[in-house]
């Protein structure tokens, strides 16, 4: 694991990751990048890992966007490009693959290619302090549709265009009322706030959490492209399951039940 992602996973089955550049805000490196495709697999792989928070080290940063400095090397001549081009296209896919919930908590600066990560999440925590663009027109990057689309899906077609034809800054408050985040809080109150979330979901049973998730997934894409099977194979899991009749149990016993993801 690069130093540039940390990863701890409590007792809870809580799982953060860290974004560790703060000298940059976090700026999104290409070893960053590379060492967060690696890290999502096993994660996701592990049973005692239920929900998945982001988060950027210090409080100045969530990700300050793409790092800026490795554009003239890896971002402007096209063979380069193209690498840089793939290199996201598989951190794409390490996201999207992601079967757990994920809960990204913002504060500072959101900016760019920090966006489209916490756009990877399925909530989105914000401090006050949060700031949200996406610069691109401001740098003459091209922007690609990929990222046009998950953030249409978020914030809808009107928010889409204001954020990447202005390129200007979004406050916290703003991108509560666009949609972008699903919730604002002062700083001293975040991590607790996030932390209360993901326990709650992380007691909740893993199957059926699952089966929204990729429910939720699925009903994003057209609706000639998904794959509705799957899901339905999903859900029948969860009523043939060990967790399904433990419910069933602690409903009848008034206790809280103990799901085992099985």
């Amino acid at each position: 694991m690069s130093e540039t992602v940390r990863v701890n996973v409590d007792g809870d089955g809580i799982a953060v990751m860290t974004f560790n550049n703060p000298e940059r805000h976090n700026a999104l490196s290409v070893e960053m990048r590379q060492a967060i495709a690696d890290a999502l697999p096993g994660l996701d792989a592990d049973p005692a890992v239920r929900v998945l928070i982001t988060t950027g080290a210090g409080d100045r940063a969530f990700m300050s966007g793409a790092d800026i400095s490795e554009f003239g090397e890896r971002r402007t001549a096209v063979d380069a490009r193209a690498d840089y081009d793939a290199g996201m296209a598989a951190i794409g896919r390490a996201w999207t693959t992601f079967s757990k919930p994920i809960i990204a908590m913002i504060r500072g600066y959101c900016m760019g290619g920090g966006v489209l990560t916490a756009l990877q999440a399925d909530l989105r925590f914000a401090a006050t302090d949060a700031v949200f663009a996406v610069p691109a027109a401001k740098l003459g990057l091209g922007y690609g549709i990929g990222g046009v689309h998950a953030l249409r899906e978020a914030v809808g077609p009107a928010w889409t265009a204001e954020i990447l034809f202005s390129a200007r800054r979004l406050s916290a408050e703003e991108a509560l009322r666009a949609g972008l985040v699903s919730r604002v809080v002062e700083p001293s109150q975040l991590l607790d706030e996030t932390m209360t979330l993901a326990r709650s979901i992380a007691s909740n049973a893993p199957l059926t959490v699952a089966a929204c998730k990729a429910a939720l997934r699925e009903l994003a894409k057209p609706e000639a492209s998904r794959h509705t099977e799957a899901v339905t194979q999903m859900v029948e899991a969860c009523f043939v399951s060990e967790d399904y009749l433990e419910g069933q149990r602690a409903f009848a016993e008034k206790r809280p039940p103990r799901f085992t993801g099985r």
